[in-house]
């Protein structure tokens, strides 16, 4: 039985987002040099905008200003009449919306690539926020075959109660990029290549989609996410537990019922509860600290996606 053949319009208006965390440094540092000298992102009839999205919280080397930029991107927040009373991240959040957006509308651009990087040890990771785009299933497809051997993982965010509102969601085509492991305000070269090249990737095969190449059914392994995980706390809401460290740097692996999760500092084991395996992401994050998200856990599927070819052809 064949697929039906899905024609899509060409993409024309792809931006490049570094910086909507400002410590986060292999995407502002590729955006300054691309903006710089964007030879290397730019593609024969498509438009390619490399941006710094939160460039107060970029110079003070620190995550945001007032509030976290890659979750206010809500029709509330961008709906909020504008006034210097707002949170900066708010306000400047209308401003990328203005710009790149408006979200939900046709007049938005098409593709924006979110760079981000992680102190978790989660290699090259992509973030899906529909299952059912085959435009998106079939880009990652072609990202994961060029980067082989190198392991790129597909994250997927879809879930009826967590509600991201990311900074790239007023895009038609939200991408997510994660690389790490990499501190906070560090820049690692080995870091940084590898998310060169899946902007490379991505951007080759946005070319050879308007280019009217026709990319055949595929199907992706993707981890869902299920729920958020906080560290044990005592009665005073401080932490009373680590992560244990069998879990950690073991993003990604199978974790079942069980094994041991968290540590106390005097040496007891606090093991995963529940009846099924799951696979840890977002280990030990940093900055999720504050969210008072120790790992998430997801759950391994498959996506299919149908057979593309841009409309054009």
């Amino acid at each position: 039985m064949t697929s039906c053949h899905n024609a899509e319009d060409p993409i024309k208006k792809v931006a490049i987002f570094g910086g909507t965390h400002g410590n986060e440094l292999t995407g502002v540092f590729l955006v300054k040099h691309w903006l710089e000298n964007g030879a290397e992102i730019q593609r024969t009839g498509l438009e390619v905008t490399p941006f710094i999205t939160n460039p107060r919280a970029v110079k003070k080397c620190t995550r945001y200003i007032d509030c976290d930029l890659n979750r206010v991107f809500d029709l509330e927040n961008l709906g909020k009449k504008m006034s210097e009373d707002l949170p900066y991240e708010v306000r400047r959040a209308q401003e990328i919306n203005h710009l790149f957006g408006p979200k939900n509308s046709e007049d938005s651009y098409d593709i924006i690539f979110d760079l981000h990087n992680t102190t978790s040890n989660m290699g090259c990771t992509l973030i899906l926020e529909d299952s059912r785009n085959d435009f998106l299933i079939q880009m990652f497809h072609y990202i994961k075959t060029s980067l082989a051997p190198l392991p790129c993982y597909v994250y997927l965010i879809e879930h009826p109660s967590l509600k991201y509102a990311t900074t790239r969601s007023v895009a038609k085509y939200p991408v997510g990029i994660e690389v790490g492991p990499q501190p906070q305000g560090v820049l690692r070269a080995d870091i940084l290549d590898q998310m060169r090249k899946m902007i490379k990737h991505a951007l080759d095969f946005i070319h050879n989609f308007n280019e009217g190449k026709e990319f055949p059914p595929c199907a992706i392994e993707v981890y869902k996410i299920m729920e958020k995980v906080d560290y044990p706390r005592n009665e005073n809401g401080e932490i009373a537990a680590f992560i244990h460290p069998n879990l950690q740097d073991q993003d990604w692996k199978p974790l079942y019922p069980g094994d041991p999760v968290f540590l106390t500092l005097d040496g007891k084991t606090i093991p995963l509860g529940g009846d099924c395996t799951v696979y840890p992401v977002f280990v030990n994050e940093a900055a999720y600290y504050e969210k008072k998200e120790a790992f998430a856990k997801t759950t391994k599927l498959t996506l299919n996606a149908k057979s593309i070819h841009s409309s054009l052809h």
